[in-house]
């Protein structure tokens, strides 16, 4: 009869030893599974697709300026960069400028303006002597673009895909060349 009651107990209490062990088994799993979801959930979770409040997100539209060598700080091209910068701001289109280097000549400045052209701008602007007369020289081949020509130079020519603005006060070409470059930067209802 003791004999029984020992094993009783014994059995009873390896009994007990076994569903303690099964169930921290049982509950470490749990564990490690809630923190391998949480985890993967953290990890696949979508970005917060809104972009950065100090970036500016452009629209696909462009206006690029062919300057002389100085860039932007040439004074025949201030006033037009001054211009399509305002453009920019309100209607979200890029703008870019690129100088001619080298020899200040339209047949150099050709060069610069295919890059342009080919490059995608929706419209090139030039300012300066050599850039405005590779304007005037070789818009023509390039029927499909369009062009702004900041220069007082009349050469009696007048081609359907160049505008020209001939205003020489600096305040009056910013004002001409806003206007014009965002019309064609504003979006299009299509």
């Amino acid at each position: 009869m003791l004999g029984g009651r020992i094993d009783r107990r014994l059995q009873s209490s390896g009994s007990r030893r076994r569903l303690p062990g099964r169930l921290s088994w049982w509950l470490g799993g749990g564990a490690a599974v809630l923190v391998v979801a949480g985890l993967a959930t953290w990890a696949l979770w979508p970005e917060d697709e809104r972009p950065d409040p100090r970036s500016r997100v452009y629209t696909d539209a462009s206006a690029c300026l062919l300057t002389p060598a100085r860039g932007t700080t040439d004074a025949s091209a201030a006033p037009v960069w001054a211009g399509m910068q305002q453009a920019s701001v309100e209607t979200s289109g890029k703008v870019s400028f690129l100088e001619v280097d080298g020899p200040q000549t339209a047949q150099n400045a050709a060069t610069f303006l295919a890059t342009l052209v080919n490059g995608g701008c929706d419209v090139v602007l030039s300012s300066g002597d050599a850039p405005s007369k590779a304007v005037l020289q070789w818009a023509g081949q390039f029927p499909r673009a369009k062009f702004i020509a900041v220069t007082t130079v009349d050469d009696g020519k007048s081609l359907a895909n160049v505008v020209r603005v001939t205003e020489t006060d600096p305040a009056q070409v910013t004002s001409r060349v806003h206007d014009l470059v965002a019309e064609i930067l504003s979006p299009q209802d299509k």
